[in-house]
């Protein structure tokens, strides 16, 4: 049936060409639906490095009495509430994209934590965590010894 002999409209038919064509149409058919989750929600980068790790969330509009950090062996978890502003008497939202509520959202590192050792700073609404990794889980040197 899709043999590459079949002729459509002058033109050999490519199976290949009219699958990518649909995957085209659905992929924009379908490209506003999807929303994020609140799994997603704030928005991190983490960087390792051979000492620990550091942690950069986007948390514009917070207070650091709303925000709570944890860590357990080798996760760090960030959980706070954003609290909705509150509308004046007569107004109404035109468009509202930023959610409010509480949120949590945890990461594992590849390494355990020294939760002695955890540093957190929130400055112009982003929260900066620096981990460091435990001294069992760094990697030591071995003397070899010959005879």
């Amino acid at each position: 049936m899709f043999a590459p002999t079949i002729w459509r409209f002058g033109k050999m038919m490519d199976p290949l060409h009219e699958m990518q064509r649909l995957q085209r149409d659905m992929n924009r058919l379908f490209a506003g639906v999807i929303q994020p989750t609140t799994n997603d929600y704030p928005a991190v980068n983490v960087w390792t490095g051979k000492e620990g790790a550091v942690i950069t969330a986007e948390l514009p509009g917070m207070d650091t009495a709303d925000l709570d950090i944890s860590v357990v062996a080798d996760t760090v978890t960030i959980s706070g509430t954003r609290l909705e502003e509150p509308l004046k008497e007569g107004e109404n939202y035109h468009r509202q994209e930023r959610s409010y509520g509480p949120f949590t959202r945890t990461l594992q590192l590849p390494f355990s934590i020294d939760p002695e050792k955890v540093e957190a700073k929130y400055e112009k609404g982003v929260l900066k965590v620096t981990v460091t990794r435990a001294q069992i889980d760094k990697p030591r040197k071995i003397e070899i010894k010959s005879e």
